[in-house]
């Protein structure tokens, strides 16, 4: 923001709530929101992996997630980092930031001047923190939800944005969510660091399928471990997986696909087959694909099986198969 710029609110105040934590036990750093606001997660979150996590909202001056960032790269807690930083602001009447560093500690700013009902509270290596809500009650709902939440820093960020909502949020409503969790192990190419990256950018209920989108981005997350596994020809180990996949996210089809390249290439057609039959029925092309997996050794070489496979698209006469084949 230019200095010009600097003594002028933003024409689009992100006002919102929000979450910063780090998970004492695995080190991660994560960071969650909802808004009224189009695509908040391009704004308000920030994180990095081995460093900390920012939450920069209100009429939001973007600079607090880069810079403060930087700031504890460099050494600086949290605290430190956001004093700094709000030394250096001429509106930090306005602003609401929440920070936390890579040893957990935390630092918060609410304003005189954000819109009401606007506050915050601190947890051990967490903050909730929210403007422009309903009534009071939504950042303690907020903190009491992650406290007594279960599952990893994904899912208890995510319990925090689902109480501040049943408690009211935002008083104009909702529209958009974000969540993002990273290492808590620094890396030279900090992209490597970050675990989840979701986005609901314009939702009637944002962090419902924010909430969606982390179930799914697990599922693929084991379907990357079943390739990884079949790759090495651990097939056993990556049915397993896949099994888990396929219970995580029963709607979709990727993990259903595989599940029944897999089946047939070790010689269970009878199972294979009426998944390959559900699949060609939704998506016509997908028939094309089969010859490319046999060029690349995921199915086997074999006509024959090439084309009891392809027997199953809508439409065709299907064979009667055994388990032989």
């Amino acid at each position: 923001m230019t200095a010009a710029g600097s003594a002028r609110r933003p024409l689009r105040p992100a006002h919102t709530y929000s979450i910063v934590a780090r998970d004492p036990e695995s080190g991660q750093l994560g960071v969650a929101v909802q808004s009224r606001y189009f695509s908040v997660g391009s704004v308000v979150p920030w994180a990095e992996a081995g460093v900390g996590a920012v939450a920069t909202q209100s009429f939001v001056k973007v600079d607090y997630g880069p810079r403060g960032l930087a700031l504890m790269r460099l050494g600086l807690s949290a605290r430190q980092a956001l004093d700094a930083l709000l030394e250096q602001d001429s509106m930090r009447d306005v602003r609401q930031v929440a920070m936390v560093d890579a040893r957990g500690t935390v630092a918060i700013h609410t304003g005189a001047k954000c819109i009401g009902a606007a506050g915050h509270l601190a947890g051990d290596g967490f903050a909730v923190q929210a403007n422009l809500m309903v009534n009071e009650s939504v950042w303690p709902a907020m903190k009491t939800a992650y406290e007594r939440g279960a599952g990893d820093l994904g899912d208890r960020l995510v319990a925090a944005l689902e109480a501040a909502q049943a408690a009211g949020g935002d008083i104009r409503g909702q529209q958009s969510a974000a969540l993002l969790v990273v290492s808590g192990e620094r890396s030279e190419q900090p992209w490597q660091g970050r675990l989840i990256d979701l986005r609901v950018e314009d939702h009637p209920a944002p962090v419902v399928e924010l909430k969606r989108l982390l179930r799914l981005h697990r599922a693929y997350r084991l379907l990357d471990r079943f390739d990884e596994l079949v790759t090495r020809g651990k097939l056993e180990e990556a049915w397993s997986v896949l099994e888990q996949c396929r219970t995580l996210a029963p709607e979709a089809d990727e993990p259903k696909l595989w599940a029944a390249v897999l089946l047939f290439a070790s010689g269970q057609e009878d199972q294979a087959l009426p998944l390959f039959r559900e699949l060609f029925a939704r998506t016509p092309a997908l028939p094309e694909l089969m010859p490319r997996l046999v060029r690349a050794g995921l199915l086997p070489n074999d006509p024959a099986g090439l084309e009891r496979i392809l027997a199953q698209r809508p439409g065709s006469q299907r064979p009667t198969v055994s388990a032989d084949g």
